[in-house]
This record gives structure tokens, C-alpha cells and sequence, in this order.
């Protein structure tokens, strides 16, 4: 995690309720949150609030769209595809390339990968 994140993180865990296993967000019990509690309680009134809504007003993605939108981000950023599949959980590199794989081509990077090619072949 990035050092700021961490940081935030521990200062929040700090000040949030307590538990007996150091939970960075405990429910009120200092218990694991369920995801049908923060889906409805947090995320959810979050994205309506702020119009992320489809056009029945219904919240407009669910709390697994953040990993996609934070894969997709690693991608970008030009991360290792081996590193992704680690930081992401995933048992194979497959998994990762068969979900993601589509978000690492650029057709800028395909014709100059061509266009070196053909150099290195006329060359020899």
C-alpha cells in the first residue's frame, strides 16, 4: 500500500471502535463488518448522494467495481502483471490476464512492436 494509505489507515484504526483483533473498520460490536451492512448503510446512500445512479435511482455499481476501477488503475500505471495478480489475490496469472488482459494492448504499442520487428528481421 501506498505510505499515505497506511498512514490514514492507522490513524483511523486509532479512533474507530474497539476490537479484539485490530479491525480497521469494526462494526459497533468490534466485530467483521458484513457487506450487506456497509453496501446498504455506506456505499450505497454514497453513490446516490453524490448521482451515481442508473436511471431508476437504484446506485449505479457495487462495492466489487472498486477492485476492477483499482486493477484497471495498476494497469495504467504500467504495473507488472505478475505483481497485479498478487496484489489482487488471484491463484493464477491467468485468472488475471483473462480479466484484465484486454486493458494492457495499445495499438501505439503494437505498431511499434511491429515496426521493430520488421527492423530486426531486414537487419539480419
Amino acid at each position: 500500500m501506498a505510505p499515505k494509505v497506511v498512514e490514514t489507515l492507522l490513524a483511523w484504526r486509532d479512533d474507530a471502535s474497539e476490537s479484539d483483533v485490530n479491525l480497521v473498520f469494526p462494526n459497533g460490536a468490534g466485530r467483521v463488518q458484513n457487506y450487506s451492512n456497509i453496501y446498504n448503510r455506506i456505499f450505497k446512500p454514497m453513490l446516490v448522494a453524490n448521482s451515481i445512479t442508473k436511471a431508476s435511482g437504484e446506485a449505479k455499481f457495487g462495492i466489487h467495481a472498486l477492485r476492477h476501477a483499482a486493477a484497471s488503475l495498476f494497469i495504467e500505471q504500467g504495473w507488472n502483471p505478475k505483481k497485479i495478480q498478487t496484489f489482487l489475490g488471484h491463484a493464477s496469472i491467468t485468472m488475471t490476464m483473462d480479466t484484465y488482459g484486454h486493458l494492457f494492448e495499445t495499438p501505439e504499442e503494437d505498431v511499434s512492436l511491429f515496426e521493430k520487428l520488421e527492423s530486426d528481421l531486414m537487419a539480419a
